[in-house]
């Protein structure tokens, strides 16, 4: 098993991993310039590479919130553990792009049925975005779209950040700019 996939990034990986959460995250003229802290950030590649698995682990260990925006939501085991979350009484909500309203693939129904609030995204020419947000304190964000295709055949990264609610505030805030601007979906 690669150290990665064990949670435990090299420090190469940690560096670089610190390099693009400062980047992600310059807000209103400052950086954010809390440490990253190794052991607190996991990093994950694929195809193949326990992306899925990386996201669905972090969902089982919710204990109180998360806040997803995603451009591409096909995964069945995400939506799956997105519904086990609200199953056991976290505050689940979602924001997706509006493609995802023809997409014959979209697990967008299936979530939207079990209960999840969803908005859709339609503003922007692409909601582009691919984040969680897991009780105010975890960030997942990377080119890893929240599908089987980004699991199984594209070239994709993950990267999960523990312990720092300064960042995950950064996200949240700006996941609540765009739930302002994106319309209820209630379901078909």
């Amino acid at each position: 098993m690669s150290r990665a996939r064990r949670g435990i990034a090299p420090a190469h990986l940690l560096v670089s991993g610190a390099v693009i959460a400062a980047a992600l995250i310059h807000t209103g003229g400052q950086y954010f310039r809390a440490p990253i802290v190794p052991r607190q950030t996991e990093v994950f590649f694929s195809p193949k590479g326990g992306c899925t698995e990386a996201v669905v682990n972090e969902l089982r260990h919710a204990q109180k919130s998360v806040l997803v925006q995603a451009f591409s939501y096909t995964s069945p085991q995400i939506a799956r553990a997105l519904i086990d979350c609200q199953r056991r009484g976290l505050s689940v909500k979602v924001i997706l792009d509006k493609s995802e309203l023809t997409d014959k693939y979209s697990e967008l129904e299936f979530t939207t049925h079990a209960g999840i609030p969803t908005w859709i995204d339609s503003v922007h020419s692409i909601a582009h975005n691919k984040v969680m947000i897991i009780d105010g304190e975890t960030v997942i964000t990377g080119s890893f779209n929240f599908t089987r295709q980004a699991e199984e055949h594209n070239a994709e990264n993950l990267l999960i950040v523990h312990k720092t609610p300064a960042l995950a505030e950064e996200y949240a805030h700006n996941w609540e700019a765009h739930q302002r601007h994106s319309d209820v979906y209630h379901g078909r």
